[in-house]
């Protein structure tokens, strides 16, 4: 637990620090805190910061800079309440709601241009529904499952079976899920095949059991997919311009995506703004990094998750608008133009 004093020095440091890139000495944080504390009380509070892990002393500097946990503890409990830096009715016009194809693509550019980081936003997952199924057989065991969406895209995946099957098997396997499966999502025919498996030949009940994974894994590929906009922004903060090798592992971050998806999936099972600080868990891979991110909805129900990566020195009031006004305005569209 800190004292108030500690809470205010620490809570000035960061913001200097935010507001200048450049770590903070005793004398800055005595004029900018307004406190009347002796030059050797800021260095003593100073010195218990550091002890306690919220500040570090760079090698090339005698100020102080926050580490993530200050970070952390600035982020939770030290933000003040600004009122609104902008007006959400201007920036609704940019989503084009009109178009939900490019709703989603639109927020991405949004948050990045607002921020003057990355944006990023995850497309609305779709329930894996199959319209009608189709098996081939290819011999040795094996069996390609054509299957085709209710917007009429087509996946193939091949399968193989305990036993040989012959064409008129399968024949009978996809007649079966057409006449009573068709319509329905992936999800529930698993589970309706369940309770149904009984009553059907084991060679069949498996074969359709495999199809409907195979089809879980086909329209699930791609169905939920990240929209990255503004990296090259990251070129010009100061935090990263003078690192080479900081910037090279960023970019492999925007590039191979899985990181980010996983850290979206969280976000998304959240309700609000949630803040994730680089180098206080494995959440963000980075030390330099921050998330800033909140899930969207589509009439009440979360289908994605958008927000703004940056470095940690961010000026986190504003990112927490950005985020918080883009996700209720791409709810609002979306479920806009579901009506």
């Amino acid at each position: 637990m800190l004292d108030e004093r500690s809470k205010s020095l620490l809570k000035t440091l960061v913001e200097r620090y935010i507001a200048d890139g450049q770590p903070v000495g005793s004398r800055t944080l005595s004029k900018a805190s307004g406190l009347e504390l002796s030059p050797a009380t800021i260095r003593n509070v100073m010195a218990d910061l550091e002890e306690l892990g919220l500040i570090a002393s760079p090698h090339t500097s005698a100020g102080r800079i926050p580490t993530p946990r200050g970070y952390r503890l600035f982020v939770d409990t030290m933000l003040t309440a600004q009122p609104h830096l902008m007006e959400p009715k201007p920036l609704e016009q940019q989503l084009q709601p009109d178009q939900p194809q490019r709703v989603i693509t639109s927020a991405a550019n949004l948050l990045s241009n607002l921020s003057s980081f990355v944006g990023v936003v995850t497309a609305p997952r779709k329930a894996s529904v199959f319209h009608h199924i189709e098996f081939l057989r290819l011999g040795d065991r094996r069996v390609l499952v054509i299957m085709v969406s209710p917007d009429g895209d087509v996946q193939n995946r091949v399968i193989f079976t305990a036993q040989d099957l012959s064409q008129s098997e399968l024949a009978e396997a996809s007649n079966r899920l057409n006449a009573h499966y068709a319509g329905l999502t992936l999800e529930s025919v698993r589970e309706r095949l369940k309770s149904e498996v009984d009553e059907l030949r084991g060679e069949i009940a498996g074969l359709m059991q495999a199809a409907v994974q195979a089809g879980t894994d086909a329209l699930g590929t791609g169905e939920e997919h990240l929209i990255i906009s503004g990296e090259r922004n990251l070129l010009t903060v100061q935090d990263f311009s003078n690192d080479l090798g900081s910037l090279r592992r960023l970019f492999g971050l925007f590039e191979e995506k899985t990181q980010l998806m996983r850290l979206l999936d969280v976000s998304s099972r959240a309700e609000g703004v949630r803040i994730y600080i680089g180098g206080e868990s494995q959440v963000v891979p980075y030390e330099e990094l921050s998330v800033v991110s909140a899930p969207y909805e589509i009439d009440g129900k979360v289908v994605g998750t958008l927000g703004v990566i940056g470095p940690t020195r961010m000026a986190y009031d504003r990112m927490i608008q950005i985020v918080d006004i883009t996700s209720r305005m791409v709810s609002q569209a979306l479920s806009a133009h579901g009506k």
